[in-house]
């Protein structure tokens, strides 16, 4: 392609994106960012890049993605917090930075005050390992051994204030047991870990490589938190079937924004994802990974995590 053809190209798609960033009063004028607040190479980090990758053509920009991890996700909210909130700027997140660790850590703001629901994107289960440190075959055998020897059994979650933290305090508050917290930051180095034998339970996302091991003898599957048992593990129970209701979640992720982004453009962005998380290729990609569609209303969105809020707020008496 010569040169007069190739800049010809590039005013058109210019041209083509205009009336949509007109439409908007002049947004979006630049590349967006999302902030994946995990690791690199996670299930969380591979659905924001095919999101992001989707989300590009309707808005007429680039959408950028990067990793921001650490503390279960709360330093890439707390970077969130301080970004300009015009539109620009977003965060991929389970909702669990802001309606679990405020009742499990002292927290310096208000975490529901700081940040605007965008859209909710995915469920992802919650699978409950025992590692080969663990000496039993079932979650009874969990709940026998956590009796028999108070303290002894350790439960290694990618951090605090993450979904399989919230149900280890779940599991313990509801079977009345004292098991161990061992937090990591972030789902790479515990893996290793578990293989490892340091601790006896793991409670991780219910993705490829895991279910692998689980396939291959090296870990047990115990339990999983999901509302009915998952096709890939037909024999292994609910928590709610367990006699656990409340550890019965999933984790829920969304878009976020910096709390005062324009409404218009808050309404703009739920719409766009909402119409990528209907396109069937999307579909396949969440589910090809275990995981659930979510979708519906900012507002929605919003309502879900002040809910699950509400719902934690006993945890703190455990701390």
């Amino acid at each position: 392609m010569n040169i007069t053809r190739r800049a010809a190209v590039v005013l058109a798609a210019g041209c083509a994106a205009a009336p949509l960033r007109a439409q908007q009063g002049g947004w979006p004028h630049k590349p967006l960012r999302i902030s994946v607040v995990y690791p690199p190479g996670g299930v969380s980090d591979a659905i924001a890049r095919e999101l992001a990758l989707r989300m590009a053509a309707p808005l007429g920009v680039a959408v950028l993605v990067d990793n921001r991890a650490g503390d279960g996700g709360s330093l890439g909210m707390q970077a969130l917090a301080r970004s300009d909130a015009d539109g620009h700027s977003l965060a991929f997140s389970a909702v669990s930075p802001l309606t679990l660790k405020p009742h499990l850590e002292r927290v310096t703001a208000d975490p529901l005050k700081q940040f605007a629901p965008v859209a909710a994107v995915m469920y992802t289960p919650v699978l409950l390992v025992g590692t080969p440190g663990f000496s039993g075959a079932s979650f009874g055998d969990l709940l026998a051994q956590a009796r028999n020897h108070p303290g002894a059994l350790r439960w290694a979650t990618s951090g605090v204030a993450t979904a399989g933290h919230n149900v280890l305090e779940q599991v313990r508050l509801g079977a009345k047991v004292d098991i161990t917290h061992v937090p990591y930051k972030g789902g790479g180095q515990q893996i290793y870990d578990a293989l490892s034998g340091e601790f006896e339970l793991l409670s991780t996302n219910v993705a490829a490589q895991q279910l692998q091991l689980v396939r291959e003898g090296r870990f047990k599957a115990l339990a999983v938190g999901a509302p009915a048992r998952l096709s890939v593990l037909p024999d292994v129970p609910t928590f709610a079937e367990l006699g656990l209701p409340a550890a019965n979640v999933s984790s829920l992720f969304g878009l976020f924004a910096p709390a005062g982004t324009p409404d218009d453009r808050i309404t703009r962005l739920n719409g766009i994802v909402n119409e990528v998380i209907a396109q069937p290729g999307f579909q396949e990609r969440l589910r090809a990974a275990d995981n659930l569609p979510a979708g519906g209303s900012a507002a929605w969105f919003a309502r879900e995590i002040r809910a699950q809020w509400s719902a934690n707020r006993r945890l703190g008496r455990l701390n």
